[in-house]
C-alpha cells in the first residue's frame, strides 16, 4: 500500500537536521517524514468538490484532509 494521500496526493518528504560540531554545522541527519494517513469513509452525500469522486468509499487520507472533511457548511 502506498504511503500517499488518495485525496490531495501528499507523500513523504526528506528532512534534514544540522548538527553543530566544533563551531561548524554539519548536515548529518537525513530522514524520511511520512504523512499522517488514516483509513476513512467518505459520506455518500458530500458537497465538497474535492471529495465528490470518493463519495461512499473508504480511502487513505492525511490528517489535513480529514480535518477539512469534518468542516461541513
Amino acid at each position: 500500500m502506498a504511503k500517499k494521500c488518495q485525496i490531495c496526493g501528499k507523500t513523504g518528504a526528506l528532512a534534514r537536521r544540522l548538527r553543530k560540531l566544533r563551531g561548524k554545522y554539519n548536515p548529518t541527519i537525513k530522514r524520511r517524514q511520512k504523512p499522517n494517513l488514516h483509513r476513512v469513509e467518505i459520506p455518500q452525500q458530500i458537497k465538497k468538490a474535492k471529495f465528490k469522486k470518493f463519495a461512499g468509499q473508504k480511502v487513505l487520507a492525511c490528517a489535513k484532509c480529514i480535518k477539512t472533511l469534518g468542516k461541513r457548511k
